[in-house]
């Protein structure tokens, strides 16, 4: 029997925006939206320890602190892409590699489609070139190192056989603290901006 009405595919903002989540634009994106959204989505499915998830927006937080870490003389539109390399999820939430695997194919174009949109409205190519995207991984794979081992319970046997060991270096600058939504949400915003400045 067919459908009387349509498959709704969008989904309202905080901001009054109707993001169409099959054929985002530009338009319908605010970062506002997407700080919100990520501070509280939490990472790790919330198995972390601590009071607080740890959310996906202290994640963009931490991988874009690496990704300075690692090219302190690069283009800024390449940290404010670091920032946002999760943004998606502020709509789609945060799957675990596990769940990924097994939804297949349609998760990644949805990302890929809602990233296009992201990167355009805040004035970056809709695809990356592919050096940045590599140096953005890395950034995330040693983000994914620190957190499993000082707040998801992962040995550092196990983060090394996942994630590859981080530079010793690297992983002494870095102690990782949960704090609540609204403070990480501020932080990622005002992080947002201090980038846009700049560019």
């Amino acid at each position: 029997m067919p459908r009387s009405t349509p498959i709704r595919a969008w989904q309202r903002m905080l901001s009054g925006r109707r993001l169409d989540l099959l054929d985002p634009t530009p338009v319908d994106i605010e970062i506002e939206d997407i700080a919100h959204g990520l501070a509280f989505v939490a990472r790790w499915n919330g198995q972390t320890r601590g009071d607080y998830p740890y959310s996906v927006a202290e994640h963009s937080l931490l991988v874009e602190q690496i990704y300075d870490l690692q090219h302190p003389n690069g283009p800024v539109k390449w940290n404010l892409a670091a920032l946002l390399h999760d943004a998606p999820e502020y709509v789609i939430g945060d799957m675990i590699s596990p769940v990924k695997s097994a939804v297949g194919p349609g998760y990644a174009e949805l990302d890929a489609r809602l990233t296009a949109a992201i990167h355009l409205r805040f004035g970056l190519p809709a695809e990356l070139p592919k050096t940045v995207k590599t140096r953005i991984k890395q950034a995330d794979r040693i983000s994914a190192w620190i957190e499993a081992v000082q707040i998801a319970g992962f040995s550092e046997t196990e983060a090394d056989q996942f994630f590859g060991r981080p530079e010793a270096k690297l992983l002494s600058q870095i102690t990782l603290a949960l704090r609540p939504p609204a403070e990480v949400r501020a932080d990622f915003t005002a992080r947002h901006n201090a980038l846009i400045a700049r560019i």
